[in-house]
C-alpha cells in the first residue's frame, strides 16, 4: 500500500498523524505529509483510518 496527501488539499488540521503517526506526519509548512511509504503491513488499517478521517479528502491511500 501507498500512501499519499494531497498538499493542496490539506489543510494542516493534524488528523493524520493521530490516526497513523507511523506514516503521516506534519512538515514545517504546517501540511501533512506521508514519509513511510510503502505502508508497513501492520499499520495499514490505521493508515485507511487517517484518509476515511480527513475533512477534505487529501490522503489517499492505495
Amino acid at each position: 500500500m501507498i500512501a499519499a496527501v494531497d498538499k493542496d488539499a490539506c489543510i494542516g488540521c493534524g488528523a493524520c498523524p493521530e490516526f497513523c503517526p507511523e506514516v503521516f506526519k506534519m512538515e514545517d509548512d504546517g501540511l501533512a505529509v506521508a514519509y513511510t511509504n510503502p505502508v508497513p503491513s501492520e499499520v495499514e488499517a490505521s493508515a485507511k483510518d487517517a484518509a476515511d478521517g480527513c475533512p477534505t479528502d487529501a490522503i489517499h491511500v492505495d
